[in-house]
């Protein structure tokens, strides 16, 4: 089995990744692109003339392609940062970009490929993850030419994208690393609370059907909200704000900041997991997988034992599950590599996979 001993020592107390804008690599390594394909059709039948496709890549083509996955409301630039790229990205580290080819985009909907916020509101077609999975699909094989991936590593959103491309094209890559994902139909708390952030924002008046002026007054409250409710870990909240008056101040400090996402982009991401539900193909995944969850996730509770169940089918499956600690941030602790990186070589390497199993060793 390709697992090893989680590494318990840790640094400074962790930063959520999302929040960050910092990168990790040298601009200069990173190569932006965009890809518009024509005549883009959607699983309702829609077609879109043209629909842009943002990425950046980091490496040489000549590398190993691995293709790397953001969450709900970011974009590729949140894998960018020092929590996740600043451990994985650089010289000797384990997606070293001399050996490798880092291929990020931005998930259709979100960054800089098209979305609602570009001009259609919501005559935007109502895409799902099947669709935004394909389009990434066709941006690596049609656009940049890559026949097969090494690796597909993604988080949250990108985990369960990552889910999704194991069983929609499963002879195109050798290993999956879906993160803070569960392998199973949206439900629950989560859907629950994405729900209600998206029933808030369109009960507000000037929401207007999606045709505003700017941005709904309610739209910061309830992103707020469904922000502090599913991340930042158990423990390591409670540290923070230990008393009422530190968790006021936490309060008035996050609304007091600029928030400049936009209504319907929101809406959008949040629902296009509505019928998200990899369960019934997890044995054609022919891929490595190790799926990565933290003990303090807010959204895949891992009492729930789904993911150690689920992962018993697939045939060259693992489960590591990331002890909650004061460090630890809950939903976004996948996103920081120091957690996890010291798995990969194993899992990448050309050695024969395990038997599936379950690690929090």
């Amino acid at each position: 089995m390709f697992l090893t001993t989680f590494c318990a020592s840790v640094s400074a107390a962790a930063t959520v990744m999302f929040a960050t804008t910092v990168f990790a690599a040298d601009p200069s390594q990173q190569k932006p692109g965009d890809w518009t394909v024509r005549d883009f059709r959607f699983h309702t039948g829609e077609v879109l003339p043209e629909l842009r496709l943002h990425y950046v890549t980091i490496g040489e083509p000549t590398g190993e392609p691995v293709l790397v996955l953001h969450g709900s409301n970011g974009s590729g630039q949140t894998m960018l940062g020092p929590n996740f790229a600043g451990e994985l990205f650089g010289p000797g580290q384990p997606l070293d970009a001399a050996k490798y080819f880092l291929i990020v985009p931005d998930a259709l909907g979100a960054g800089g490929s098209s979305k609602p916020s570009n001009g259609l509101r919501t005559a935007f077609p109502k895409f799902t993850y099947d669709d935004q999975v394909r389009a990434q699909f066709r941006l690596v094989s049609e656009h940049l030419g890559v026949k097969h991936l090494k690796l597909i590593i993604g988080q949250s959103m990108g985990g369960m994208h990552a889910w999704m491309w194991g069983e929609m094209y499963p002879d195109f890559m050798d290993a999956l690393v879906p993160m803070a994902s569960q392998p199973v139909g949206m439900s629950g708390r989560n859907w629950v609370l994405r729900r209600m952030l998206i029933d808030s924002i369109k009960a507000d008046p000037a929401w207007n059907n999606g045709n505003y002026t700017e941005q709904p007054p309610t739209f910061k409250y309830a992103a707020t909200f469904f922000s502090f409710a599913t991340a930042g870990g158990t423990q390591s909240f409670f540290r923070r704000v230990p008393t009422r008056g530190q968790a006021d101040k936490l309060v008035e400090q996050r609304l007091a900041e600029k928030f400049s996402p936009d209504a319907n982009d929101y809406i959008y991401v949040y629902d296009a997991a509505r019928d998200y539900d990899p369960s019934p193909g997890l044995e054609t995944i022919k891929a490595r997988v190790l799926a990565i969850n933290s003990a303090d996730d807010e959204r895949n509770p891992v009492e729930l034992g789904i993911v150690a169940r689920e992962i018993k089918r697939v045939k060259n499956g693992s489960y590591y599950e990331i002890p909650a600690s004061a460090e630890t941030i809950g939903h976004g602790t996948s996103g920081n590599g120091k957690w996890w990186k010291h798995l990969l070589p194993g899992l990448l390497s050309d050695a024969k996979p395990g038997p599936s199993g379950i690690s929090n060793q």
